[in-house]
């Protein structure tokens, strides 16, 4: 996993208007399955992206409760609080548009794994 900046992420995704975001996307993707262990059955960043846009952003939406779920499955792995409201708050997030939101949060999550392991 890479320790990312945040606001760096955010501010690059809007710059390229959304470019670096979609790669973003696939990253987070593609690192909280190998953190929770779900790297080889989990969907991978570059399939969930794909199926997001099939579908118009509703693969989005279970994209997002996913992510909660495998970040807290992560942390609990590590020793660490794991929230299990976690999905819960990114499904709501990502319902009312806000998955840029969700991006930041689970970025944080992992961030924070990272530091640990150092």
């Amino acid at each position: 996993m890479t320790n990312r900046n945040i606001g760096l992420c955010i501010v690059l995704s809007i710059i390229t208007c959304g470019i670096y975001g979609l790669y973003w996307f696939v990253v987070l993707t593609n690192e909280a399955n190998n953190a929770s262990g779900h790297s080889q059955d989990g969907t991978s960043g570059g399939m969930a992206l794909l199926l997001t846009i099939v579908t118009c952003g509703v693969y989005g939406i279970y994209w997002a409760y996913k992510m909660g779920e495998k970040v807290s499955e992560a942390k609990a792995a590590r020793g660490l609080v794991a929230d299990s409201n976690m999905s819960v708050i990114f499904l709501v997030l990502s319902i009312f548009g806000l998955s840029i939101i969700v991006e930041a949060l689970v970025q944080n999550e992992l961030n924070k794994m990272v530091d640990t392991q150092a």
